[in-house]
C-alpha cells in the first residue's frame, strides 16, 4: 500500500512537472494597464517593459528589486538612444524587495500609493507561474496581465523553478 502510494505521488510529481513546463505563458498581446512591474532578473524584462511603455500600454512602470546602486541613467546607457526621457518620467526603480514574495509586496504598496488597479506583470516565462501566483495572493483585487519575456530554459532552470513553486503553493496552503 505504502509503495503504491509512493509511486502515485512519484506520478502526480512528475506529470504536475510535464504540466509545468509545457505550459510557459507567452507575451501578452496589446492591451491597457495602469502599470507595468517588470521583476529583475532576467535577460529581456526591462526591455519588455520599456517597449510596452513606449508604446503607450501603461501610465507608469516600477523595476521591482532593482539593486539600490542602480540609476536610471545605468539603465538609459544600457537601453540606448532614446530610452532616458522615458525613465525620467514614467520608470519608478523600487530597492525594497529581494525575492519574488517581496516584489509582490513593493508592488502592491507601489500601485496602492498611486491609486492602480491593473498591472502587467513582465518577467521569464519560466518564472512567470510562481511570479503570477505570489501577485494574485497580494493583489487579489487587481487586474493582472501576464507578460511574459520568452527564453530558452535548461531543464535545471524548469525542475529549480517547479519545485519553488510547489513549495510556494504549500507554503501557503500549511499557512507557514
Amino acid at each position: 500500500m505504502i509503495l503504491r502510494l509512493s509511486a502515485l505521488a512519484v506520478l502526480l510529481y512528475a506529470l504536475g512537472f510535464a504540466f509545468f513546463s509545457v505550459s510557459l505563458p507567452d507575451p501578452a498581446p496589446r492591451g491597457k494597464t495602469d502599470a507595468i512591474v517588470v521583476l529583475t532578473g532576467g535577460k529581456g524584462r526591462l526591455e519588455r517593459g520599456m517597449a510596452v511603455l513606449a508604446d503607450g500600454q501603461a501610465r507608469r512602470m516600477l523595476v521591482a528589486g532593482a539593486d539600490p546602486s542602480v540609476t536610471r541613467a545605468d539603465l538609459a546607457r544600457r537601453l540606448g538612444k532614446g530610452s532616458g526621457k522615458l525613465l525620467r518620467c514614467c520608470v519608478d526603480l523600487g530597492s525594497e524587495s529581494v525575492d519574488t514574495r517581496s516584489n509582490a509586496e513593493e508592488a502592491r504598496r507601489w500601485m496602492t500609493k498611486r491609486g492602480y488597479s491593473s498591472l502587467r506583470l513582465v518577467t521569464s516565462d519560466w518564472h512567470m507561474h510562481r511570479a503570477a501566483y505570489e501577485f494574485r495572493q497580494d493583489l487579489p483585487e487587481a487586474r493582472i496581465v501576464i507578460d511574459a519575456v520568452q527564453t530558452r530554459p535548461s531543464l535545471f532552470i524548469l525542475f529549480a523553478e517547479y519545485n519553488k513553486y510547489l513549495l510556494r503553493r504549500a507554503a501557503l496552503w500549511l499557512d507557514l
